[in-house]
């Protein structure tokens, strides 16, 4: 288990069906090889894969779901992201973190800024039009925090490892 180990959140189904019909739109298609996410750690180390499951069993055990908003649209330079917004993910995010501070990249050490991508990889043209589409029709709109997902990356799809509800 040597792949690099992503955890991102799990979300309620009708939120996830729209930020993947949002991602669908407006990502370059050739790029599109895993569906919308919030990534609450990009690249952990593989060699800890089970002991990173067995830490975020025990922050989803003591963890109930909770209410999210997205409110906002925020460009990236060369995409656009959804805002994501709840102090209850924040606390998630830091008490998992904690438990793995000497196993981040310099990505993952900074502070969590929660957001979905919808499109990446863009002209800075292309983006800013995106930006402005969405952002006529954009409404903040709420969802829920269901448990956390731990992936494996594997050159480019991800490969789910397991998907840890929250119960506390």
């Amino acid at each position: 288990m040597n792949a690099p180990v992503v955890v991102t959140l799990a979300v309620d189904d009708v939120t996830q069906s729209a930020w993947d019909s949002l991602r669908r739109a407006w990502f370059p298609p050739e790029r599109l090889v895993v569906g919308a996410h919030v990534t609450l750690f990009h690249a952990l180390p593989g060699v800890h894969e089970d002991e990173i499951v067995a830490d975020c069993a025990v922050v989803a055990g003591e963890t109930g779901p909770f209410t999210f908003v997205v409110d906002g649209v925020r460009s990236l330079g060369r995409g656009v992201a959804l805002v994501v917004r709840a102090p209850e993910l924040v606390a998630v995010h830091a008490r998992v973190r904690r438990r793995w501070v000497d196993w981040l990249t310099a990505q993952d050490a900074q502070p969590l800024k929660p957001h979905v991508t919808v499109q990446n990889k863009v002209s800075p043209e292309t983006a800013a039009a995106t930006s402005a589409a969405l952002r006529e029709d954009f409404g903040p709109r709420e969802g829920t925090a269901v448990g956390l997902a731990v992936w494996r990356y594997v050159g480019g799809p991800w490969e789910p490892v397991t998907t840890l509800p929250f119960a506390g």
